[in-house]
């Protein structure tokens, strides 16, 4: 027992004379402890970036039709603001969607490109209005069979007047001026209302062309000769100047760190991802199909690839 007793004794006196090897041990003790409480509190928000070390490349994702654009904005502002991220991988899978939402997004990758490069990876499609946004990266990257293009806008219209006249329903309309019903479903479109909305899509259509050639550093009678709506493989675009380079998620991913003299493999990061409740999601859900239901139906302007279920 004394022999025990002597050996802790001189252990202690041991660690004392060394108290910079015990200061050691206890700072590593707390990053430690520190480090796992991050990790932990990472995994309970669902978080799937990787802290803040070393220099990283951020992938936002783009996925289906594009209805909305705060999300998608939210993450590249982010990106921008990280100064760890050097790069950002824009992944597109979408036939378009809504004009709005498109040039929103379009705005925000011209102005982050200034900063640091956005590189586009294309999945299975990204035309009309995911070329839009795929347009200002200062690299496009896609598949050999990747569908792209569909450089164009569209408006499609309903009329319902002759299934109502057949059962007895009539619509009775009091408005402002000869124009503020245009597009209705229940009265023939006139020559005048199709003019007004030919207009309307020869203006967007002007937008979309004159984006694709800046972006693209195309003449713009280049862009407009291709820009009727038709659809491309990635490896035809990439012929026609659409696209720089065909390759998958992994090449965008080395294009964009080489483009922000990453050396070496490349860290990569995604947006942290909230957990969501069940009744969220299903709530979410129902809305998304509500929404693609009404675009099916409804007569805004898109910039949409038609052959979508």
């Amino acid at each position: 027992m004394p022999e025990t007793a002597g050996a802790l004794f001189s252990g202690v006196e041991s660690m004392q004379k060394r108290p910079f090897l015990m200061a050691m041990l206890i700072l590593g003790a707390i990053f430690l402890f520190f480090l796992l409480l991050v990790l932990v509190i990472s995994s309970f928000m669902g978080s799937t970036a990787s802290l803040p070390i070393g220099e990283k490349v951020g992938v936002v994702r783009i996925e289906g039709v594009i209805t909305s654009s705060r999300e998608t904005i939210k993450e590249i502002i982010a990106f921008r603001k990280d100064s760890s991220v050097k790069a950002i991988v824009l992944r597109v899978d979408s036939p378009g969607g809504g004009v709005g939402p498109s040039q929103e997004i379009y705005q925000e990758i011209k102005k982050t490109n200034e900063i640091k490069p956005v590189v586009v990876s294309m999945g299975s499609v990204a035309a009309s209005g995911g070329y839009y946004v795929s347009a200002p990266a200062q690299r496009i990257i896609a598949n050999g069979g990747s569908i792209t293009g569909s450089i164009g806008v569209i408006m499609e219209f309903t009329n319902f007047q002759e299934l109502l006249d057949k059962i007895g329903l009539k619509s009775q309309v009091v408005k402002s001026g000869e124009h503020k019903d245009i597009g209705s479903p229940v009265r023939p479109m006139t020559p005048e209302d199709r003019k007004i909305l030919q207009n309307l899509i020869d203006d967007v259509h002007l937008q979309f062309m004159k984006a694709v050639a800046e972006g693209r550093k195309m003449d713009l009678e280049k862009v407009r000769a291709i820009a009727d709506g038709r659809i491309f493989t990635g490896r035809k675009a990439r012929e026609l100047g659409l696209v720089d380079t065909l390759g998958n998620m992994q090449t965008a991913i080395e294009v964009a760190a080489d483009l922000a003299g990453i050396e070496g493999e490349p860290r990569v990061v995604y947006p942290p991802e909230g957990k969501k409740k069940l009744i969220e999601y299903f709530i979410e859900e129902t809305a998304s199909h509500f929404r693609r239901g009404l675009q099916q139906q409804t007569s805004g302007l898109q910039f949409l690839w038609s052959d979508v279920e």
